[in-house]
């Protein structure tokens, strides 16, 4: 079998791409990219597949990048949507997470349009260097995690496969590419983790790559677990007694909390968590609030624990702490 058939065959085998599924994808002109793109032609049909690239005009090759975009879609017969962000470039915080949030409401605004899932060409060597980053940068149980196939309509074809193979199967179809230089650099610190922390874990051990995939997927398992627990804990509700969250074991009483927090704005708020103890100690008469990390705060009315969104312009406390605790008075 040739590697175009046997990465065909290994992709549709996954479930998440079936014939006449409506699918945009996330198309940079990488070879990941470059390879989910005809991966997901082959599978879907050409005319239910939509490709969106976003042309940030960052490097010199932006506008290069976006003619071989264009190119590459004509070749297969597929609609390209083009998003330039030039004129939308922050002038501080974190470059790399602007372009992301960019991109990813990009595909979700065409997605929406057309009733799609959203592909992106996360591959296996991605989920490495993403749980390596997190481990050091996130202290979560869910750093170890990883990403997931599919997190509602966002899903992840080509993650069971290696940067290696996605390159394998674009050279075996004649398809071209494109390379990012900064990825080559270490300007960002997933590079660095690329190219210098993902090599010393290879001379460590040759397997140490399959080995972090392996631990990844069983925590996902256990996490499949302790979700049901946390689960049973709330029942219907999005709040919990003081009193019954203080008798739970510390890890389930923490999972607790971090579903209660998650919950406020619908994705995954890393900090509340780690304040349990602040949490647990919060009053069980009266109302007491308690101002968390991620823009949450946790209110307890006479015994009765819920989150909600911090108020806009409300007193954070000590800037050290990040929290800050108070008790309404009648």
């Amino acid at each position: 079998m040739s590697v175009v058939d046997a990465i065909r065959e290994r992709v549709a085998a996954t479930g998440l791409l079936v014939p006449s599924g409506p699918v945009v994808v996330m198309l940079s002109g990488g070879r990941d990219s470059t390879c989910l793109l005809d991966l997901v032609v082959s599978i879907v049909g050409r005319s239910d597949v939509r490709a969106m690239h976003v042309n940030y005009g960052l490097r010199a090759g932006a506008d290069a990048d976006e003619r071989h975009c264009q190119a590459l879609c004509d070749a297969l017969g597929v609609e390209l949507s083009v998003s330039r962000a030039s004129d939308l470039r922050p002038r501080a915080g974190n470059l790399q997470a602007w372009a992301r949030e960019l991109r990813y409401e990009a595909a979700a605004a065409l997605a929406a349009a057309h009733a799609a899932d959203i592909a992106a060409g996360h591959t296996a060597t991605d989920q490495v260097e993403t749980i390596l980053y997190r481990l050091a940068s996130s202290p979560s149980r869910r750093a170890l995690l990883g990403m997931r196939a599919r997190e509602g309509i966002l899903i992840r074809p080509l993650l069971e496969l290696s940067r290696e193979q996605t390159g394998a199967y674009c050279r075996e179809r004649g398809l071209s590419w494109r390379d990012d230089e900064s990825n080559a650099t270490g300007a960002y610190a997933r590079g660095r983790v690329r190219h210098q922390l993902v090599p010393i874990l290879r001379e460590i051990h040759p397997a140490a790559e399959a080995n972090i995939l392996l631990l990844a997927q069983r925590l996902r398992d256990e996490a499949e677990v302790l979700d049901a627990l946390v689960a049973r804990e709330l029942g219907d509700t999005q709040q919990i007694e003081l009193s019954r969250l203080r008798a739970l074991p510390v890890a389930i009483a923490r999972l607790v909390v971090a579903r209660l927090a998650d919950g406020v704005h619908g994705r995954p708020v890393p900090g509340p968590s780690s304040r349990l103890q602040d949490i647990l100690a919060m009053r069980d008469a009266g109302t007491t609030h308690l101002d968390l990390p991620g823009g949450v705060r946790a209110t307890a009315i006479d015994g009765q624990l819920s989150f909600a969104p911090t108020p806009a312009g409300a007193a954070r406390g000590d800037a050290s702490s990040g929290f800050d605790t108070y008790t309404e008075r009648p």
